[in-house]
């Protein structure tokens, strides 16, 4: 039986903490990030347009959903040198399979 570790609070194996489908549920997981990676499934979404699609949301809530979903490979911040300059997301190549699981659970 492999050693078992206590990870923010959890008791967790290293055959867990491995688990892919583990990883998956985690950076989907919260209050905003299904949201925004549905809107973002429509097309590229932009800060102000998430603030205004989710008022329910916050300025601080919605940066850090958007930070955990980039980091976590299912967002990329584009620059759009236009003017006005501004900041696009859009959904990786990962982003688009994990989209195909969400709604196949849709009612």
């Amino acid at each position: 039986m492999g050693k078992a570790a206590i990870s923010q609070g959890k008791l967790t194996t290293p055959e867990a903490a491995e688990c892919p489908a583990e990883q998956a549920l985690r950076s989907i997981s919260g209050k905003w990030k299904p949201r925004i990676l549905r809107a973002a499934s429509e097309a590229p979404v932009r800060f102000n347009q998430l603030l205004r699609d989710l008022p329910e949301s916050n300025k601080q809530a919605l940066t850090n959903a958007l930070r955990e979903l980039e980091s976590d490979g299912l967002l990329v911040r584009s620059v759009v040198r236009q003017k006005p300059l501004h900041v696009e997301y859009l959904l990786t190549d990962q982003a688009r399979t994990i989209i195909g699981l969400l709604r196949a659970m849709e009612p």
